[in-house]
């Protein structure tokens, strides 16, 4: 049967008005249902504590439950794929460490593209970090460990949750910094990252603060000094690299993603919901307890700051002889 083009014009100009309806119908009832966060490290570690404090936060004010959902791999590059190829409806979101400015010049093939299939949402946490060692090495501060890596080129070795992470990275600028021989061994997360420094697999580590703290507390393991500005409230007695004469500071970031192409009023929920999770004083107060500082920002700010991240890290990863995978 031939269709009028005059009916064929009526039919599509009535699909047109009715999309939008539909669309903003759904933008509306949103959250309906329960969101997934994707959490691209394993259980226990920094990743999986914030995301999970963040989570409940959200879901508390969204009335709809917020599940976790652990993908770790490939330092955190297998859940940010999936993440990018899930619908862009907003239940699927995901927090996102550094990796996401790493990975493009880590690897020579990713199956995401890191700056056009999310929609960057917000800045949620600053978390620090403390060099430790296993407790047969006899340096008692970072100063001392770095005269006797110097002494020792090549025989003492160091952990990270991965090749390119984060804790990886700042160990590679404090090896650039005095030019020490040291032997990377990269594990699967920050827990087994530090578990290997416990049991002396590993001499020395970079770790989160967050997981690193009831490690340290037990004794099973010995702090040499943070790489932050000043002394923290959890470790009060642990001194900052800079009063052993170093200056070194550096912090691991986390943001939330969602799939590129996400609404703009979903974007703006999940935005005003987020910054009201971490404005909160109880979720502040839960973070301080781990060394973790909350943080926010606007979804462009965020985007921009992942941009000029990329250029950055290119620069290290260059600088400490890294090749791409």
């Amino acid at each position: 049967m031939i269709v009028p083009s005059r009916l064929v014009c009526a039919m599509l100009a009535a699909v047109a008005l009715a999309l939008p309806t539909v669309s903003g119908a759904q933008t509306a009832a949103y959250p309906s249902k329960s969101i997934r966060l994707i959490l691209p490290f394993p259980p226990g570690g920094p990743t999986d504590i914030a995301g999970r404090t963040i989570g409940q936060k959200l879901a508390d004010q969204l009335k709809q439950p917020v599940i976790p959902d652990n993908r770790p791999g490939a330092t955190s590059n297998i859940g940010l794929e999936l993440a990018a190829k899930a619908p862009p409806d907003g239940y699927t979101i995901v927090l996102t460490p550094p990796t996401i400015a790493l990975s493009p010049s880590m690897y020579t093939k990713l199956n995401y593209d890191a700056t056009k299939d999310f929609t960057p949402l917000t800045l949620v946490a600053l978390m620090h970090y403390v060099t430790a060692v296993h407790n047969s090495v006899p340096a008692t501060n970072l100063k001392e460990f770095i005269a006797l890596a110097k002494k020792n080129p090549g025989k003492l070795n160091f952990s990270s949750s991965g090749l390119g992470a984060g804790n990886h990275l700042a160990t590679e600028l404090l090896k650039s910094m005095f030019d020490l021989k040291m032997v990377h061994v990269p594990y699967k997360g920050n827990v087994a990252g530090l578990l290997a420094v416990t049991t002396g697999e590993v001499d020395f580590g970079t770790f989160a603060v967050a997981p690193a703290v009831p490690i340290i507390r037990a004794k099973k393991a010995r702090p040499l000094a943070t790489l932050t500005e000043k002394r923290l409230a959890v470790l009060p007695e642990v001194p900052t690299a800079r009063e052993s004469g170093i200056d070194l500071v550096t912090t691991q970031w986390y943001g939330m993603l969602a799939p590129a192409g996400t609404p703009r009023p979903i974007v703006d929920r999940l935005v005003s919901e987020l910054h009201k999770a971490v404005a909160s004083p109880d979720l502040q107060e839960r973070f301080a307890t781990a060394g973790i500082d909350t943080a926010s920002s606007t979804p462009e700010q965020f985007a921009d700051f992942i941009k000029s991240e990329i250029v950055r890290y290119a620069k290290v990863i260059k600088a400490a002889g890294i090749k791409p995978e």
